[in-house]
């Protein structure tokens, strides 16, 4: 398979349809690019729609400073039903009456949302992806284990219901959640079920968001995704970290492993994206002292170091 991409590659916006897992458009993009080297930095699950953010060829190596980065979504949690799964794809298990339902007012669901704001302790759904032995706990859950999995630190920075629409049977709440990496949307579903206790499941989810990148930007997985712009490495790396720009002789050091004596007063953080005197990304610097090394470097221009 020829790569049709630059040896540095680049970031690749993708707008995940639903009903297709996340490794299925990373197999599509890799024959759009022409390239098995495409990796991604977060999955979504098969119902979800929205922001996946790959990266091909050498901008693989930047995913590790990518997958960290804050979510938001937009998603509709249904009051009333719980499932095996926290999300429309499982089984219900358990339902209440819609008299029950009826006693939930408004002020109720508002006290729920604001209870599961900010920083709190989730137990993830035990179908999710997170490894248990070296096995994924949705396997595990597959072939009739039960899964207990421990409760995680994370920050939902926002939980805002936009609308509260009520039906027989159901109270589906449309939401908006920022919130830090690791955390699952269909937990706070789920959660927020129990805390009024009537159950809840989640029912749609789209990422809209990934850090600053944003899924109106995003390529759709059609016939032109070979044709989808990618982002240059050293933008991404630069628009995530900040940035340092080396001078030629810096920037021959870096690529060389060299550390730069002095140079960590021109970072503000503790990691940068340092960018040659040409625009190219030579990696991501970070401080030792008052020096400069490189945590990561990229695949060196064609022709060698600067």
């Amino acid at each position: 398979m020829a790569s049709r991409v630059p040896q540095a590659g680049g970031i690749l916006l993708v707008d995940k349809p639903g009903g297709v897992t996340s490794h299925d458009v990373v197999a599509r993009s890799r024959r759009a690019f022409g390239t098995r080297r495409i990796g991604h930095a977060g999955t979504l699950d098969p119902m979800a729609t929205g922001l996946l953010v790959l990266g091909i060829e050498g901008s693989t190596r930047l995913l590790t400073y990518l997958v960290g980065l804050d979510k938001t979504y937009t998603a509709t949690i249904r009051l009333g039903q719980s499932t095996t799964t926290d999300d429309a794809e499982g089984d219900v298990t358990a339902s209440v009456s819609s008299e029950t339902l009826a006693a939930v007012a408004d002020a109720d669901i508002a006290r729920g949302v604001a209870a599961l704001t900010g920083p709190i302790s989730q137990v993830p759904s035990a179908v999710s992806a997170i490894k248990v032995d070296g096995r994924r706990a949705y396997d595990r859950v597959r072939a009739g284990e039960e899964v207990e999995l421990a409760a995680r630190e994370v920050t939902i920075s926002r939980f805002e219901i936009d609308a509260v629409r009520r039906s027989e049977g159901a109270i589906d709440l449309d939401v908006a959640v920022d919130c830090s990496s690791g955390t699952y949307i269909r937990a706070l579903a789920r959660d927020l079920g129990v805390a009024l206790g009537v159950g809840g499941h989640l029912t749609a989810l789209r990422r809209t968001h990934v850090g600053p990148f944003d899924v109106a930007d995003a390529a759709a997985v059609d016939d032109r995704l070979a044709d989808a712009p990618l982002l240059p490495p050293a933008d991404v790396a630069a628009r995530v970290l900040g940035r340092f720009d080396a001078t030629v002789d810096e920037a021959r050091d870096l690529r060389h492993g060299k550390r730069l004596a002095g140079a960590a007063a021109r970072v503000p953080g503790a990691l940068a994206a340092a960018i040659d005197p040409d625009g190219a990304l030579i990696g991501i610097v970070e401080k030792r002292g008052s020096a400069l090394k490189s945590a990561m470097n990229m695949p060196e221009p064609q022709g060698g170091a600067a």
